[in-house]
């Protein structure tokens, strides 16, 4: 008995591993591949997957037919229930948190030369002791001029892990400079402008909300009200949304008390009420919301909860009109799925998501058909108008049903061009010539102290538009200034001398130059002095 015992934990080894060998074998022939403790009926496209397979003629990447069977699924839902690839997840989530890892410059690829055009101070580049103007010859091991190059492979080589370096060749003044770039973390900043328009009067645009956009607007905030800041100008314009809490965080600090902000609701979900927390360091002051067609999810929650408390003036077009909020799921492969969970509301109850019963496509080309209908000239066609109706705090009637409805209509200004000059635009040859005519010209704009000072004081408009039309031509693209409207050269220089601004200041210069033309901005500048 005491030599079966010793063998016999042996004999129960070898007893399971004939066993599972035996299973194995069988579970082969099986058309269709089942865990050993999954239950249940399977669904149809699990059965049919797993019969591609098996079965299928020619070999086949099942995991594309299975994203392209996800796509197809999600098509029913609505349209911001998304499926996100592996491989472009990581480009995805940089965005909404606000940063990722690289050297810090922006480029333009001109006549087969990737050109430094702007340096993250105190970024990557800028400690290495990179200027604009220099050219990249190498990065790496890797020869970066010639036809084959492109940005997404530029982006690739210079991107990589913070602390990592990369060793470049550098073109600057006909000679050739080795530099080691140690790559870092880059901000993906949220407020592109924060600057005092007049002594009382700060303007902020916010361009989306990222993981850092609150901690970027309290910086903001604080800043301009050390300048003397009373009333505030907030541009939502053209800013589709992002994460949920941040834009509850920054409504919070032009709302008192206990009041609710937003709150949420789903078939899933049980009602969630987002309130204020803590005392508002801006709960007094004037203030203007300015939006737009591309306003959208976030900024429409920030929108409309300072329209339902009378706390702001809204100015504008009416918003993109998304009231859904998504949920990201991480799933097995890598990828994610980005799921509607809920809707939110207003605080007086409104929901602001438009219909979206005719298919994704309609959805998305209802901006589109504003611009047909006349709505973005005049308020009278807006169709929201006619939909659910709800009353503020203070008795004035606001509408759900399809965005954020202004108190104060700015129609979309139709002056445009009379000319086809779009396509020096489409194809960025006007950046591109921004660029070249500010490094030709550097010592001439270097004389500018700040963005007012070269609003005030730029006087090559004339000059700078006939190099565009040199410039131009290089690409094939004819510009005759001569036969050119008035209206035109007028449009095509105030560009020159705001994109100039940009190219300085990046956009911070940018809004100080445009916003002096902007009617926008002007009506909201009068309704805070009233």
């Amino acid at each position: 008995m005491k030599k079966i015992q010793v063998w016999l934990p042996l004999l129960f080894a070898i007893v399971m591993i004939v066993g599972m060998r035996i299973g194995f074998k069988l579970r082969e022939n099986v058309p269709v591949s089942q865990g050993f403790f999954q239950s249940g009926k399977r669904s149809s496209l699990q059965e049919v997957m797993d019969l591609v397979r098996s079965r299928y003629v020619d070999p086949v990447n099942t995991d594309t037919l299975t994203e392209d069977a996800v796509q197809a699924m999600l098509t029913h839902l609505d349209p911001h229930s998304v499926f996100i690839p592996a491989i472009h997840l990581s480009e995805v989530n940089e965005d909404l948190q606000g940063n990722f890892e690289g050297i810090g410059v922006e480029f333009h690829i001109i006549r087969d030369t990737v050109h430094v055009v702007t340096i993250l101070p105190d970024g990557p580049s800028d400690k290495a002791g990179l200027k604009v103007g220099d050219k990249f010859l190498k990065v790496g091991d890797s020869v970066v001029t010639g036809a084959a190059i492109n940005a997404e492979r530029i982006k690739k080589l210079l991107r990589g892990e913070g602390g990592s370096q990369v060793k470049v060749i550098l073109l600057r003044e006909d000679q050739q400079r080795p530099f080691s770039i140690m790559r870092g973390t880059i901000p993906l900043y949220s407020i592109d402008a924060a600057y005092m328009i007049d002594g009382e009067t700060g303007f902020i645009h916010l361009n989306k909300f990222s993981g850092t956009s609150y901690e970027e607007f309290m910086q903001a905030m604080e800043r301009l009200q050390k300048q003397g800041m009373k009333k505030l100008i907030f541009d939502l314009r053209d800013n589709g949304g992002g994460i949920l809490g941040e834009a509850v965080d920054i409504s919070d600090e032009f709302l008192d008390d206990n009041k609710m902000i937003v709150y949420t609701k789903g078939d899933k979900q049980d009602k969630y009420e987002y309130r204020c927390k803590r005392p508002g360091s801006f709960e007094k002051g004037r203030l203007v919301i300015l939006v737009d067609e591309g306003s959208a999810s976030a900024s429409e929650v920030v929108a409309g909860a300072l329209q339902d408390w009378d706390r702001a003036i809204i100015i504008g077009r009416r918003t993109f009109g998304k009231g859904l909020v998504q949920e990201q799921y991480q799933l097995s492969n890598g990828a994610a799925l980005r799921l509607t969970v809920a809707r939110y509301y207003t605080p007086t109850g409104r929901s602001i998501q438009k219909p979206y019963g005719n298919g994704r496509d309609a959805y998305y080309d209802e901006v589109l058909e504003r611009f047909h209908s006349g709505e973005v000239v005049h308020p009278d066609t807006i169709k929201i108008a006619r939909g659910d109706s709800f009353k503020t705090k203070g008795g004035r009637m606001v509408y759900g049903g399809g965005g954020i409805m202004p108190d104060i209509f700015v129609p979309y200004d139709t002056a445009g061009f009379i000319t086809d000059v779009t396509v020096v635009f489409r194809n960025n040859t006007f950046g591109k010539f921004i660029y070249s005519y500010y490094i030709s010209n550097r010592p001439y704009f270097d004389q500018f102290k700040n963005p007012a000072d070269f609003a005030n004081r730029f006087n090559q408009s004339e000059v700078a538009l006939r190099s565009l039309a040199d410039y131009a031509a290089k690409d094939s693209i004819e510009l005759n200034i001569a036969s050119m409207p008035l209206r035109d050269q007028q449009e095509l220089q105030r560009r020159i001398k705001t994109w100039m601004a940009r190219q300085i200041w990046r956009m911070d210069g940018y809004y100080q130059v445009n916003n002096i033309a902007d009617k926008t901005v002007q009506r909201a500048l009068e309704s805070v002095k009233k």
